[in-house]
């Protein structure tokens, strides 16, 4: 089965509850792309459990939560997510980082994120690999420079990097959602096809 591990975001209900959750439109962008998505609950040895046993093709780092080096109240999903990332470093497995999980990457190779305005539930225009396309946008931070491992393939107009790939490894991220436009984006579908099937 051609599966990818989709970590969730960590949401606090009324009575307390800490509750992982995942968009289910994550569940149908996968199976567009031929992929089967597998939620991982934000608990370290059942989340390394999954990636031993399932031996995934992938890893998504999806969206929502504030990392906790910035303010963020979900501990538990940054050493999840950190656990993941570096297992999937040490057996060559890819990983995709969306929104969070591009600052999740860019923290984890020493990129320093700030407060970023105007990138909250709007469109915007980006220049992704040298050509002009329009995506969503949802997030409050940022960064405008990269660091050596890092290669910037997308900004915003203000400069905001938009998307990343690392120069070695099977590792890329962008700030906008593909699992929220509705109808998916052929490019977005394409994109996750080959990145998940190169490897």
């Amino acid at each position: 089965m051609k599966t990818i591990l989709m970590t969730m975001r960590v949401d606090v209900s009324a009575t307390g509850e800490r509750r992982d959750t995942m968009d289910q439109r994550w569940a149908a962008f996968l199976v567009a792309a031929g992929f089967t998505a597998v939620p991982v609950p934000n608990h370290l040895e059942t989340a390394l459990a999954l990636a031993r046993h399932i031996v995934p093709r992938g890893i998504i780092l999806t969206g929502g939560n504030d990392l906790a080096a910035y303010g963020g109240d979900a501990p538990e999903r940054d050493e999840t997510e950190l656990a993941l990332l570096e297992w999937a470093m040490r057996h060559a497995v890819p990983v995709a980082g969306v929104c969070r999980g591009m600052q999740f990457i860019q923290h984890y190779f020493g990129v320093a994120l700030a407060r970023v305005t105007n990138h909250v539930a709007v469109n915007h225009a980006i220049l992704l690999d040298g050509r002009s396309r329009d995506v969503n946008s949802y997030h409050n931070w940022g960064a405008t420079e990269t660091v050596p491992e890092l290669t910037v393939t997308a900004t915003a107009a203000d400069g905001v990097i938009e998307a990343v790939r690392h120069v070695t490894r099977p590792i890329e991220a962008m700030m906008w959602h593909p699992e929220r436009f509705d109808p998916f984006e052929p490019e977005d579908i394409a994109w996750l096809k080959v990145f998940f099937r190169n490897y």
